[in-house]
């Protein structure tokens, strides 16, 4: 009979704590009894006694009462396939989004650690000696950066850490990235808006996507206006700080005098704010202005008139940067940017140009 080697409860829990460090599931400090315990249904004596274990192998190290051990896994322990990879995302609403939802759980079961740092780059403000700070005082071995601004993406390309670009101003940069092709579907919208008799054509981005000037999908829209015979400037993309108040603002500008008749807006929850105030005044789509949502979102399928809106699908995105982690993982160099499909659904918040004679709310 061979012999069988009967592990305690503690030394279960030690070999499973053991093997998740060495996947790199946490680093720097090690989590408390307490929370260890809430985390996995485990008594809090069953789990120090596992640390116990550990400290006994030189894996932790007391650091005195109260204070959480040290986790110091000598060199080369962490399995090569496992990364710590902080996603810092634009704000704390696009956390709940699918795409992000499902590239946290596919990087997980892909065997990484997928974490989100303390801020997001809007409370950062964009600004790069905050964004430094906190890249400094952040744990990972990787980074996924989202919608974030061409000199911020062109800071984190000279790292010596991978970073990924999701959306953003990445083009001309040495750095990995993704996003659904906006410029394609830019021009679409564009011609279908002109069949339609528009002229007054006026995108409202939000600052990540004006700065430094008309990005790659609205330099294809304002050239394809040109196409037409119709010019392109300020008015066509302005600046408006980026708030509630901000927006309402820049709404009680542009239809003060010379109203647009339609309006392209690049996020849905921007959208929804742009719909509301316009309705307050008596402006309605598609009768007084068209509007045209520059992504997908599920509340559109809840709303009469149908929303005019640029679908893509975030599975091929979430597939590209999984297979990016893989790489860097093996000690791969990947700075393939990649363009997904997108297509415009033409809903009915669209129209033709109202007459010049219709009566438009002031």
């Amino acid at each position: 009979m061979p012999d069988l080697t009967l592990l305690s409860p503690s030394e279960q829990v030690a070999k499973h704590l053991r093997e998740e460090l060495r996947r790199g599931r946490w680093s720097g400090m090690m989590p408390g009894s307490p929370a260890l315990a809430a985390e996995f249904g485990i008594d809090s004596k069953t789990i120090w006694a596992a640390l116990v274990h550990l400290e006994n192998d030189g894996i932790l190290e007391r650091q005195g009462p109260g204070r959480p051990r040290k986790i110091v896994l000598p060199t080369g322990t962490r399995d090569v396939a496992s990364l710590r990879i902080a996603i810092l995302e634009y704000e704390i609403a696009s956390l709940n989004d699918d795409y992000m939802v499902d590239l946290h759980h596919k990087l997980i079961e892909a065997g990484h650690q997928a974490f989100h740092p303390s801020k997001t780059l809007n409370e950062l403000g964009m600004k790069l000696p905050r964004i430094r700070r906190m890249v400094k005082e952040t744990d990972a071995d990787a980074w996924i950066v989202c919608a974030s601004s061409g000199d911020v993406l062109k800071w984190f390309s000279k790292q010596k850490e991978p970073t990924f670009a999701l959306f953003g101003r990445r083009r001309e940069l040495p750095i990995a990235g993704v996003g659904p092709d906006h410029e394609a579907v830019g021009r679409a919208m564009i011609r279908r808006l002109i069949a339609l008799g528009h002229q007054r054509i006026v995108i409202l981005a939000r600052e990540s996507q004006r700065a430094g000037g008309p990005g790659q999908s609205e330099l294809a829209i304002f050239d394809e206006m040109a196409k037409h015979g119709l010019p392109s400037g300020p008015y066509n993309l302005p600046e408006w700080e980026d708030s509630p108040d901000g927006l309402h603002r820049v709404l009680e500008g542009l239809f003060q005098v010379t109203p647009p008749s339609a309006l392209i807006i690049d996020e849905p929850f921007v959208f929804h704010a742009v719909k509301d105030h316009l309705a307050r005044r008596g402006i309605l789509a598609p009768t007084h202005v068209s509007l045209i949502c520059g992504d997908p979102d599920h509340t559109f399928t809840w709303l009469q008139p149908s929303v005019a809106h640029v679908r893509w699908d975030h599975r091929p995105i979430v597939r590209r940067i999984v297979n990016w982690a893989a790489n860097i993982s093996q000690g791969k160099k990947d700075l393939r940017q990649t363009l997904t499909k997108a297509e415009f659904v033409e809903g009915g918040t669209i129209g033709p140009v109202p007459r010049r004679d219709s009566p438009h709310p002031s």
